[in-house]
């Protein structure tokens, strides 16, 4: 069975290490950083399960690098670690879409146990990812497109394009960053690539008219029905 993969940004070298090791005891894989730009860089690139970030930050700091997530994954769980105990910080982290929030000093068990049940809750969820979007339904983890009596099986690309267009349905969909998670970087040949995967779903989308995929010159895309 494949490990789970967890990022962990951390600027003390100390604490991160100590983080990175008990987790790995506990048989995870553990990405670990020491800033907010390596980060999400490795998001990007490395497809993590769950994300554990520290507020405090140098380059770029954790809540930053949330809302850039954010902005194309809507549901990769994340934890924020921070030594700040104001309201108005926890608020923040919970409105930009963190999942929990710790405050240090931490016991590594409670952690953990933060841990296994956000993976928990995510597994559910994402068992029973079906989705409505207008006269369709699109079975996620089957890959499946479904219009009223007929489907259409969509190829591992197109159905997490799809995905995230529908997760930020009416919202623009960063058009560098959603290149780097699928693609693994943003150069004009990946670009020109996710411009032809727009075009095959919104032929496969085109029997219901009140569905678009707008291209927003500049940002990216936003899919609205």
């Amino acid at each position: 069975m494949p490990k789970t993969t967890i990022l962990l940004a951390e600027d003390e070298p100390a604490l991160g290490l100590i983080i990175k090791e008990s987790l790995e005891t506990r048989d995870f894989t553990v990405l670990l950083c020491d800033n907010g730009e390596s980060a999400l860089e490795r998001y990007q690139n490395e497809n993590p399960e769950l994300l554990v970030l520290d507020v405090m930050m140098p380059k770029k700091d954790g809540f930053t690098v949330a809302k850039d997530i954010r902005a194309i994954d809507q549901t990769i769980p994340i934890i924020f670690l921070t030594a700040k105990s104001q309201t108005q910080d926890v608020v923040e982290g919970f409105t930009i879409g963190g999942n929990d929030y710790l405050k240090k000093p931490f016991s590594m068990e409670e952690l953990i146990v933060r841990i296994n049940n956000l993976l928990n809750r995510t597994k559910v969820q994402q068992t029973s990812e079906i989705i409505s979007i207008g006269a369709y339904t699109f079975d996620f983890p089957k890959q499946q497109l479904f219009f009223k009596e007929s489907s259409e099986r969509l190829t591992h690309r197109e159905s997490h394009l799809l995905f995230h267009l529908i997760k930020n349905k009416n919202q623009v969909l960063d058009r560098s960053l959603i290149l780097k998670k699928l693609w693994g970087n943003d150069d004009f040949f990946s670009a020109r690539s996710m411009d032809v995967f727009i075009t095959k779903l919104r032929k496969k989308l085109q029997k219901d008219e009140t569905i678009q995929i707008i291209n927003v010159r500049g940002f990216g895309y936003k899919l609205v029905d």
